[in-house]
């Protein structure tokens, strides 16, 4: 009788199937179908409505084809370079400390947080980088497709390499010595005996670069300049200056189209997969010119990484970069001075843990159902789906659907939902590994067991697991170090208690601290290699022992069995090691009030002693985030959110009023000088200004500007940086005098002079201006007058000018959520501390009465503060956005 298919499917691969498919069902599919359904949502009832919006918007189109374009060709050129390295590694003579260096460089990048490379890349190559100082002139244009494809060249080697280097180790190599024996040409035992075997993975290693190049937004953020990708166009509909979740659910639905194809493809070059019975120790064949050219060629790849990256262990360590080169370990110190610090990375440490330990057996799980069973095609398609689609889905995606979907449940703002969300975002490379390497095996080894009366379960832990160990710990250690590294995903659902590292770097890049960011990212430097030296070790021997043969197998298979059970042991001692450290150092439970702002360092300190000085030191958790990631919790949590009492800029706190009804009314009195709503008090009022780098105008021979208008003068070409106000408030203060001096169409002209000269420095933070200042990048920005003032008293060669169409200003207030039943009483006690003890330390930073019978006489005021003549409402920032584009 003819056996149904699949009938041979031992029962605990289908139960591993149903266990993967129920995890990202409801941790990937639900999201982003939640995400779907919001670009879908409409007050006319048109469900196409955002879907014509996005794709009628400018730029749009010309955006993705930018995507597509450089995020090709850096994934074409970083699978042809982690080639040759691995090949470097497998296949030649080279010394063994040099292959150690090859291995340990070509991974390096994945050591550090993505979002330091683009400064990284500036503080190297930039006008006044490690390098340009070097050579007396810059090599070529940082700024554009040049910089955006050398930063995904680094971004993604690390994936790549993994990929190849690990296939490349399942590949039987007495193949190369048959084919020559057949007589066949160099090129053709090339092609056939590694080339032909590593099709499948040289395709999915395309795949994976092209989709981590093509959602990445860090590195165009800094290097993008006015080369637009649609990771781009994401972020501002996501988190610009007005979030608009709709349209930006549309763009992000758009961004999963190309895994179509990519899977399509994945599918038909499964077929090109080799598999071998035995894999054969074999030397290399000698060849001194092979040898020569693969080690120039990895020295040469290495170099390039080890420039952009020596910028890290430099800048931290001198006074200020360029300009004082005095060694000193203030940085470090003011970093560790941090008192949350310890609490943060006990944070890290126990989420990177348990990803690790997790996020193995989920992808040994996965990759055990399509490589070792004879699980129908469907079943082994969805896994295949499950691990592409993972590649497709930004993590700011990923992050804002958790965001939304979580939102007032258990789960917000836990250890719990960082660890899944890592795991899912991370699934498909570690799986590909397992994947490649259980498919590299011996595939009668199930089926001899079977006979020999062992059940498929011992199996795989007597035969399948000891073999696979070694690409089990680099898949330990990849999801290790990503969980360590992560942060685009993670800034969306981390709550006050559960920050990671790369959530305090994050905030230390909206105060505009580098320094400390390098700091910060040396520490998790040395900690991922501490780890990945830990795991080396451990897989070499395993290794070692597996290496055993003749007489002595049994002892090897004893002694493989011993390795993975130590293996195991060391991951279980690691991950209690962190709850351990964590339940350590946990704060205080939930009765501290959790304070949310946008606040710059300066205002946070202020608002510190404040809260301190009243006699609430140890009552509340202080949490900095960026003005536009602040915004979009406000807008997509609501009363939901983790947050007690927040500071927000004023005219958000009114957006998310109006959308949500979220704040309670203040229940004390404070007489400010313009009328507020009974809802939020201001506590700063941020100026804008021009800010100069005195030395670079000196060197370059530029005129003092008075005016904002001036520089739309063609003699500052290049040399000006301004922020775009579709991402950032602050380029609202700009063309707020603008309109104001001359109106709609005169700034209309002015804005049009102005992009033309800043070309690719139009940045999307804030910060963005102060930093190119600040590097020697450019000569001027407009940015807040306040951090202008702090540089200029601080000896750096930075000054500021008041320009003469006026500083005008946005306040920032703060507000108490109501959560009725479950308000923190404490919230409204710290709100009227803060409004009324509070203002005397924040008007010495930021001059400007806010309340009656204040005086800023004797302070650093402005030349010409001047307000708005219209209330600064949403819709007037929708309508200068408008202008803004038009002159673009």
């Amino acid at each position: 009788m003819k056996k149904k298919k699949g009938s041979h499917v031992p029962a605990e691969i289908k139960i591993i199937f149903i266990a993967v498919t129920v995890l990202f069902v409801w941790f990937l599919a639900v999201p982003i179908v939640t995400l779907l359904l919001k670009s879908f949502q409409s007050d006319t009832g048109a469900f196409w409505v955002h879907y014509a919006d996005v794709f009628a918007g400018r730029g749009f189109w010309q955006a993705v084809g930018n995507s597509f374009s450089v995020s090709a060709t850096s994934a074409f050129f970083t699978t042809v370079l982690a080639f040759i390295l691995a090949y470097s590694v497998r296949y030649t003579n080279l010394p063994g400390i040099f292959k150690k260096i090859i291995r340990a460089g070509a991974v390096l990048p994945m050591l550090l947080p993505t979002i330091t490379y683009g400064f990284a890349i500036i503080y190297t190559f930039g006008r006044q980088g490690l390098v340009t100082r070097a050579l007396g002139f810059q090599l070529f244009d940082i700024y554009g497709f040049g910089g955006l494809m050398l930063g995904y060249i680094i971004y993604t080697l690390p994936v790549s390499f993994l990929l190849i280097h690990n296939t490349m180790g399942y590949i039987d190599k007495k193949y190369m010595i048959v084919s020559r024996i057949m007589g066949d040409k160099p090129l053709k035992t090339f092609w056939i005996t590694l080339l032909r075997p590593l099709t499948g993975t040289l395709a999915a290693s395309f795949v994976q670069c092209f989709f981590l190049a093509f959602t990445d937004f860090g590195i165009p953020t800094s290097v993008g300049g006015q080369y637009e990708v649609v990771a781009s166009v994401l972020y501002d509909e996501m988190l610009g200056s007005l979030p608009n979740f709709n349209n930006g659910a549309v763009v992000a639905m758009v961004m999963l189209v190309p895994s179509v194809v990519s899977i399509a493809l994945l599918h038909f070059l499964q077929k090109y997969n080799v598999r071998y019975n035995k894999i054969s120790r074999v030397d290399n064949f000698c060849s001194r010119t092979r040898d020569g050219i693969c080690g120039v060629f990895s020295a040469a790849v290495l170099l390039v990484i080890v420039l952009v990256f020596a910028v890290i262990f430099i800048v931290p360590f001198v006074s200020e970069w360029p300009y004082n080169m005095a060694p000193t370990l203030e940085h470090v110190r003011e970093v560790f001075s941090d008192s949350v610090l310890a609490d943060v990375f006990k944070n890290s440490l126990l989420v990177a843990a348990l990803t690790a330990l997790c996020g193995s057996v989920i992808a040994y799980g996965a990759a055990l159902v399509t490589a070792r069973s004879r699980l129908s095609k469907t079943g082994k398609s969805i896994i295949e789906s499950i691990a592409l689609v993972t590649n497709t889905i930004p993590g700011m995606v990923i992050g804002i659907a958790f965001m939304l979907m979580f939102s007032g449940t258990p789960m917000q703002n836990t250890l719990a939902l960082l660890i899944i969300c890592n795991i899912v975002h991370y699934f498909s490379t570690p799986y590909l590994m397992m994947k490649n390497s259980l498919e590299k095996m011996n595939a009668s080894w199930e089926t001899t067991a079977m006979l020999m009366g062992d059940n498929w379960v011992k199996t795989i832990f007597r035969v399948v697991t000891p073999n696979a160990l070694p690409t089990l710990l680099e898949v330990f250690s990849y999801y290790f170090v990503n969980a360590m590294v992560t942060v685009s995903a993670v800034i969306f659902i981390a709550g006050a208690r559960t920050m990671v590292v790369t959530t305090k770097i994050k905030e230390l890049q909206h105060f505009a601290e580098f320094n400390k960011i390098f700091v910060l990212s040396l520490c998790i430097l040395f900690i991922n290699l501490a780890a990945k030296a830990l795991f080396q070790a451990v897989a070499g021997a395993v290794r070692n022992a597996g290496k055993e043969a003749g007489t002595k197998k049994a002892v090897s298979r004893r002694r493989m069995r011993r390795a993975a059970t130590a293996c195991a042991a060391g991951c279980l001692v690691l991950t209690l090691g962190a709850f351990t450290v964590y339940s350590g150092g946990a704060g205080s439970g939930g009765e501290q009030v959790i304070i949310y702002t946008n606040a710059d360092d300066e205002a946070v300190e202020a608002i510190r002693h404040t809260l301190d000085g009243c006699g609430y030191s140890g009552e509340y958790i202080l949490q900095s985030f960026g003005t536009s990631e602040l915004g979009g919790k406000l807008l997509a949590e609501g009363a939901n959110i983790e947050a007690d009492l927040v500071t927000m800029s004023s005219f958000y706190l009114t957006s998310a009023q109006e959308q949500n009804e979220m704040f309670a009314e203040l229940d004390f009195t404070a007489s400010t000088i313009q009328e507020t709503p009974d809802y939020y008090k201001p506590i700063t009022c941020q100026e804008g200004a021009l800010i100069v780098n005195t030395r670079v105008m000196e060197e370059e021979g530029l005129p003092m500007p008075d005016s904002i208008a001036d520089l739309a003068d063609p003699v500052y070409r290049d040399m000006i940086s301004v922020t775009d106000i579709k991402s950032s408030s602050t380029a609202w203060l700009l063309i707020q005098a603008l309109v104001s001096e001359y109106g709609e169409e005169g700034a209309g002209e002015v804005l049009t002079g102005i992009y033309e000269n800043a070309g690719p420095h139009i940045e999307d933070s804030g910060s963005g201006p102060i930093k190119k200042v600040r590097s020697g990048e450019v000569a001027i920005g407009f940015g807040l007058r306040h951090q202008a003032v702090e540089d200029k008293e601080s000896g750096m060669p930075i000054d500021y000018i008041d320009p003469v169409e006026g500083n005008f200003s946005l306040t920032e207030s703060v507000a108490v959520i109501d959560k009725e039943k479950d308000t923190n009483p404490k919230a409204m006690e710290m709100a009227e501390c803060i409004v009324k003890n509070g203002r005397a330390e924040l008007l010495q930073i930021y001059p400007n009465p806010l309340y009656e019978g204040e005086t800023a006489e004797g302070l650093n005021q402005s030349a010409y503060p001047k307000t708005f003549g219209e209330p600064l409402t949403a819709e007037l920032l929708e309508r200068h956005q408008e202008l803004s584009e038009r002159c673009r």
